[in-house]
Parts: structure tokens; C-alpha cells; sequence
């Protein structure tokens, strides 16, 4: 399994709240959804390759 970054994350009451319920509609944990979100958003943009694929900058997204 792949090395996992650390990282605080601050988000006002109202934020949470409803990223904890769409996760758990999700079947998720509130740490699986961002994980998620941020991904799909990440590869949306281009930014982030899908897995064996180079990103933009020519690195793997598995090179971290």
C-alpha cells in the first residue's frame, strides 16, 4: 500500500456537518469522502492522471 500524508484540516460546523452526512449516504468515512472529492476534482482538472497514466508534470500520480 502506498505511504499516506498526514494533514489538519479546519472546516466550519455547518461544512462538516453536511460532508459527514453525504459521506455517510456514500457509505463513506468523513476521511474516505474528501479523499474522494478531492480526486475526482484533481482529475477533473487535469491535475492528476488516472492511475498508471502520467500527470501534466510527467510524474505518476503514484510518485506522490
Amino acid at each position: 500500500m502506498a505511504k499516506r500524508k498526514s494533514f489538519l484540516l479546519r472546516l466550519d460546523p455547518e461544512t462538516f456537518a453536511a460532508l459527514q452526512q453525504w459521506a455517510a449516504d456514500d457509505l463513506r468515512s468523513v476521511n474516505g469522502q474528501v479523499e474522494f472529492l478531492l480526486r475526482r476534482a484533481l482529475k477533473g482538472s487535469g491535475r492528476l492522471a488516472k492511475r498508471g497514466r502520467r500527470a501534466r508534470d510527467g510524474r505518476s500520480d503514484r510518485d506522490g
